[in-house]
C-alpha cells in the first residue's frame, strides 16, 4: 500500500471543508438528465451508517421533486463478493424498501467494482454523479485511481463521504474524488443533519442542475436559500454490479 501512501493530502477537517464540499458541488459540470447512484458499504462495521442513509431518504427525494426529476440507483457490496445494483427508482419509499430489506455482513470492501459498474451505466444513460458512502479500503489505490480517472474524463464525479478516521481511507477516497471531477467530504453518523444537507445539495445539483436549485431556493427560503448561500452565488434484490 505504499503508493496509496503518496496520494495528496486528505481533505481539511475544519469547518471550511464543508462549504468546500459544496462550492465543488456547484461548479461541477453537469451530464445527463436527474440521474444518482447511490452507493454503500455494507459491511458489517456499516450498519449504523446503512440506517442513518435510510433516513435521509426522503428528504433527499423531497429536495430533488421539488425541482425536477430525480431516479436514484442504489447500489452496495457487503459479504463475501456481493455487490448488487438495484434498478432507478423515483419514489423514496421505493428505495427505503430496497434498502430496508439488505442487512450487513461481513467482508472486503468492492470500491473498484462500484466505480466499474457506475461506468458501465453512465456509458449506456448518462448519470450525473456517483454518491458513494463508506469508511474503509482495501483494495489496491492505483486500480482505484485509474477507474477514477476515467470516471473524470467522462464526466461523471464521485461525491463520496468518508466516515471515520482512518487516515489511509481518507486519503485514497479523497483522490479517487478529485480524479473523478467530484469531491470528498468527511462526516460523523452521530451528526445526521450534515449528512442531510450535503446530500441534499448533490440530489439538487442532479435532478435540476444549479439554475433550477437557485429558482427552487427563492421559493422555498430557509434552509434551501442558506445552502445555496453557502453553494457560493447567493434493495436486498438487484443485479450483480461490476460487470459480474
Amino acid at each position: 500500500m505504499d503508493r496509496a501512501r503518496q496520494a495528496p493530502a486528505p481533505a481539511s477537517r475544519d469547518p471550511k471543508a464543508v462549504d468546500a464540499f459544496l462550492e465543488r458541488v456547484r461548479s461541477t459540470p453537469r451530464e445527463g438528465r436527474g440521474r444518482l447512484i447511490f452507493a454503500l458499504d455494507a459491511t458489517a462495521s456499516r450498519q449504523p451508517t446503512w440506517d442513518l442513509a435510510m433516513e435521509t431518504q426522503a428528504a433527499m427525494f423531497a429536495t430533488a421533486t421539488a425541482i425536477g426529476d430525480l431516479a436514484v440507483q442504489l447500489v452496495f457490496y457487503r459479504g463475501l463478493g456481493e455487490c448488487k445494483a438495484g434498478p432507478f427508482v423515483t419514489r423514496p419509499d421505493e428505495m427505503i424498501q430496497r434498502m430496508s430489506r439488505v442487512s450487513c455482513r461481513a467482508g472486503r470492501t468492492q470500491i473498484g467494482r462500484v466505480l466499474r459498474h457506475a461506468l458501465s451505466v453512465h456509458e449506456t444513460t448518462p448519470v450525473s454523479a456517483l454518491v458513494f458512502i463508506g469508511d474503509c479500503v482495501e483494495e489496491e489505490p492505483d486500480a482505484l485511481y485509474g477507474l477514477a480517472g476515467e470516471m473524470g474524463l467522462r464526466k461523471l464525479p464521485a461525491f463520496i463521504f468518508h466516515e471515520g478516521h482512518e487516515p489511509l481511507a481518507e486519503q485514497v477516497l479523497t483522490h479517487v474524488a478529485r480524479l473523478s471531477g467530484g469531491a470528498c467530504c468527511k462526516f460523523d453518523a452521530r451528526g445526521p443533519d450534515e449528512l442531510r444537507r450535503l446530500l441534499g445539495a448533490v440530489a439538487a445539483y442532479a435532478a435540476g442542475g444549479r439554475p433550477a436549485l437557485e429558482d427552487h431556493a427563492r421559493k422555498a427560503g430557509g434552509a434551501a436559500l442558506r445552502l445555496t448561500h453557502q453553494m457560493g452565488g447567493g434493495g436486498g434484490g438487484g443485479r450483480d454490479a461490476g460487470g459480474r
